[in-house]
């Protein structure tokens, strides 16, 4: 019965092949076991792999660019800089840019140098806030003697002898201030807005010009040359 058994078994088996050809065709050639990179081009022996892309790469930003373009550490640098981003300002296309590029333009004005200079620097401003004017102005005294090339100690000197109701020091500061840097805006501001409250009109008028052609987006400028120059046109009618 056993031999029977078996001998059904085998019979069945074969039927099942013959009336299947391909799966017998399967179980005698099994497929061989694929290559996941065959298909993939292999680079030629000793080849440099290609970098992979990053992405399009961003042009750099202008103000940085001019940033690192010099040495901040030396007054020729710090020059060559500050010029470079006064060109840069006054083609600024919007405020936006135009508050960048005079920030950075104040962080360069702030370096005298000297430490010595920018502790005096310093306790002024401490002074100025705490609006002892006097105290203030003996600490710029002393910064302006010890660096009489620095543009930024005299414009600050002006504003203390401004908030002291000292005008016409002030107004000396300020001239000091742009015979050392023509372009030094706060120094145009300053000195505009002194002419005009002062009653010289058309004096005020050409600072704000030269402000406007400087910095196109200095706050009020434009708002206070066009005022200007209705009042100084009207008198003249």
């Amino acid at each position: 019965m056993i031999r029977i058994a078996r001998a059904l078994t085998t019979f069945a088996a074969a039927t099942l092949l013959l009336a299947s050809p391909a799966l017998a065709q399967s179980q005698a050639n099994p497929p061989a076991a694929k290559d996941p990179d065959v298909s993939k081009p292999r680079p030629p022996a000793g080849a440099t792999p290609a970098p992979k892309s990053a992405g399009p790469k961003l042009p750099p930003d202008p103000v940085d660019a001019i940033i690192k373009s010099g040495n901040l550490e030396t007054t020729l640098g710090r020059a060559k800089i500050r010029d470079n981003l006064y060109a840069l300002l006054a083609t600024a296309p919007d405020a936006k840019t135009a508050k960048k590029i005079a920030g950075r333009l104040e962080g360069i004005w702030r370096r005298s140098g000297s430490p010595t200079v920018d502790v005096l620097m310093s306790r002024a401003a401490k002074a100025l806030k705490e609006k002892k004017f006097p105290r203030a102005l003996k600490f710029l005294d002393a910064a302006v003697d010890l660096a009489p090339d620095y543009a930024g100690g005299f414009n600050r000197r002006a504003y203390a002898h401004y908030l002291a109701g000292d005008l016409r020091s002030a107004v000396g500061d300020l001239r000091r201030t742009l015979a050392l840097d023509p372009n030094h805006f706060r120094a145009l501001d300053g000195l505009a807005t002194i002419l005009r409250e002062t009653g010289q009109d058309a004096a005020a008028l050409k600072t704000f010009d030269r402000l406007l052609e400087v910095h196109p987006f200095a706050d009020g400028a434009q708002k206070a040359f066009d005022n200007l120059t209705d009042d100084v046109k009207g008198r003249g009618i």
